[in-house]
């Protein structure tokens, strides 16, 4: 028997228009009506954003097409990471699992029944951590799903089991991972500076709650399930969101038809891996070379300027 829908936790802070659109694309899921959907409301970190806070607050008090809608308002501001750790802690603890989403998350009108067919399916495999909604373009024909040790976070659900094993200690990670001799395998053969991360989440400079995520799932060998075909699009690369990123290389197509919950062998697959690793190299290499385009155009600009 297929149990009750996972509640979906959604996270919102100060932008009306991407909750909305977050929220219209949810509603046209197939399991929509049958799953709770808990919203938690951050409150203004500052007086300027008591206007858009408030805007997305009179925004979710609208919303229908879920099976309950629950508001939960923060009195004070807690910032995204400490809201999410918070709200997926207690979710957790009262359904046992949960999906979460921000508030610039598009979905795939398959989103939910994916997430739901494999927590029902993994529900008592201990090697899965959670279930992941989005796949990077890495321009390769993927497995319908396999197995990465990303547990991801953009549009992902997991069991109380999973996050009971999520470690704020990024201390301790960080010596781990050392101890271990495993900054290569972390960094994804190079291909990303998860360690970098971690070291500016330890001294402050970030309060990324992801970075401990992937840590705490790394370091204990978990595995996420991905689809082959992204089920999100992160709509919140637009410079609008916390860290403010305007990045379009994460861009991607999503799915238009159900992606099948089917027996995989439980390994991280490793051609995927491989082809992940390419593409963020690649995407590092583009990077670099942009900035030096920048570089040499300020520089010649600056030669042409009279004295």
């Amino acid at each position: 028997m297929k149990r009750a829908c996972a509640p979906v936790a959604l996270f919102v802070y100060n932008r009306p228009e991407h909750t909305q659109r977050t929220v219209e694309l949810l509603r046209k899921n197939a399991l929509a009506q049958e799953s709770d959907l808990i919203v938690f409301s951050d409150a203004p970190k500052t007086p300027d954003m008591r206007v858009p806070v408030q805007a997305v607050r009179d925004y979710v008090k609208t919303i229908r097409g879920f099976k309950t809608v629950t508001i939960i308002q923060r009195e004070e501001n807690m910032g995204l990471a400490a809201s999410i750790v918070d709200g997926v802690t207690k979710v957790c603890a009262d359904y046992g699992r949960i999906v979460v989403l921000e508030d610039d998350l598009l979905t795939s009108p398959y989103f939910l029944t994916f997430m739901n067919d494999a927590l029902d399916f993994y529900a008592e495999d201990e090697r899965v951590i959670s279930i992941h909604g989005y796949m990077f373009p890495v321009g390769r024909e993927l497995p319908e799903t396999f197995f990465l040790r990303d547990p991801g976070c953009w549009g992902w659900a997991t069991w109380k089991r999973g996050w009971e094993l999520f470690d704020q200690d990024g201390e301790g990670h960080l010596a781990a991972v050392k101890r271990r001799r495993q900054q290569q395998a972390f960094n994804l053969d190079g291909s990303y500076d998860y360690l970098e991360m971690l070291k500016g989440q330890i001294r402050r400079k970030n309060s990324s709650w992801a970075i401990l995520w992937y840590a705490s799932a790394f370091l204990k060998g978990k595995l996420t399930l991905y689809p082959g075909t992204s089920l999100v699009q992160n709509a919140g690369n637009d410079g609008t969101g916390t860290h403010r990123a305007v990045v379009e290389t994460f861009a991607t197509d999503v799915a238009d038809r159900p992606i099948r919950v089917r027996p995989i062998p439980i390994l991280e697959h490793y051609d995927v891996r491989s082809w992940l690793v390419s593409y963020l190299r690649s995407i590092k290499l583009s990077t670099r070379k942009q900035r030096l385009i920048s570089l040499a155009r300020s520089f010649n600009l600056a030669r042409r300027e009279p004295p």
